[in-house]
Order: structure tokens, then sequence, then C-alpha cells
């Protein structure tokens, strides 16, 4: 699972054919978090003609949450280009909208494709992008004696320790890169254990 996201909301303006095309990119995890950034430009720019969007949540090659919206222009001419952009640039977590303020001449489907796939590329040549690292919380159960170790590892591995819970026993809640699961239960396999997900 490689892909992009975005690192901060960025925005961009093309103008084509007298027609306004003022594009916004947010981060989001969640439809709900991309719903709300639409519904916030309709308010901000109620006068505008359109508000055509595309988001994906998660990995864009294997897309498990995506969605568009033409918003009043022809079938396939807003929101798919957006979407298509994204995809290609392989970029996760994110939606695009583009407010439309028309300008008095007509695109024609080919037009109106183009210029909303060009307004989502703007963009994204706007965007600062890193890598998406999946991330898991785990608990690890350890003694008093090798807590300190098991920590160290934790540590090493780039990972952080959220909760401690001392009992008979001490519970470290931690948090780090998916990835590193294995090696985290190769290198306590002496000083603690990692119990089943939260």
């Amino acid at each position: 699972m490689s892909y992009q996201t975005l690192k901060r909301a960025v925005t961009a303006r093309l103008e084509i054919k007298k027609s306004a095309f003022i594009t916004y990119a947010y981060p989001v995890t969640s439809r709900e978090q991309a719903m709300f950034h639409v519904e916030q430009l309709r308010e901000q720019y109620a006068d505008a003609r359109h508000h055509c969007w595309a988001y994906i949540i998660g990995d864009p090659n294997n897309t498990t949450s995506a969605g568009f919206d033409d918003d009043g222009e022809p079938n396939g001419t807003a929101g798919r280009p957006i979407l298509n952009v994204l995809q290609h640039k392989s970029i996760g977590n994110v939606i695009i909208i583009v407010v439309r303020y028309f300008g008095g001449i007509k695109l024609g489907a080919g037009g109106l494709t183009r210029s909303y796939a060009g307004s989502a590329q703007a963009a994204v040549d706007e965007m600062i992008l890193s890598p998406y690292v999946p991330i898991i919380t785990v608990p690890i159960l350890a003694e008093f004696a090798t807590e300190a170790q098991c920590r160290y590892v934790v540590e090493s591995l780039n990972g952080s320790i959220d909760n401690v819970a001392y009992s008979k026993q001490v519970t470290l809640t931690v948090t780090l890169a998916e990835a590193n699961i294995e090696h985290l239960k190769e290198r306590l396999a002496m000083d603690g254990r990692v119990l089943d997900k939260l």
C-alpha cells in the first residue's frame, strides 16, 4: 500500500474563456470530513454556478471509499476528471473541490472535462505530499524489570508510548508504523509480548 497524502490544504485558480475555476484541496480521513468542506465552500461561494468535487479515502490504487459529483455540469465532465487526476497521481485521503463561476461562454463537454482536470492538476501542483504510513496501536505486556528495555525497543522503531498501566505486570500502549510490528515482536521476544490488538 504505497500512496501519498496531502500535508496541508491548498488552493489554485484558473480562468478559462471567462469562466473562473477556483480549486481547493483538503486532507481528509472520512466522507463526513470531505462533505464538511463541500458545504463550507457552498456557503462561502453561494453565488457560484457549480461546486464540483471528488474525494478518495484510503489507498487510491485499491479504493475503499471514493466519490464525486458533477453538481449540475453535464454527466462525467467534472467530478470524474477530478477523481482521475487523484488516482493517476496516487493521492489518497484528499478531497478536491472546484468552484466554477460561469463566464458566459459555453465550453462544451470536452472543454469542461479538460477544465476540471486542469483545475485539479493546478491544485496538485501546489500540494506538498508525504508518503502515507499506516500506523497501529498495540498493548505490550512486560515485567517491571523489562519495562525500560521495552520502552527502548519501541522508541528505536520510531514508535510512541501512549499509555502505561501498572498492576501485577506493566501494560504499555504503543503506536508505531504497521510495517514495524513484526520487528517489534521479534525484538520483544525476551522482554515482553505484544498482545492482540486493542
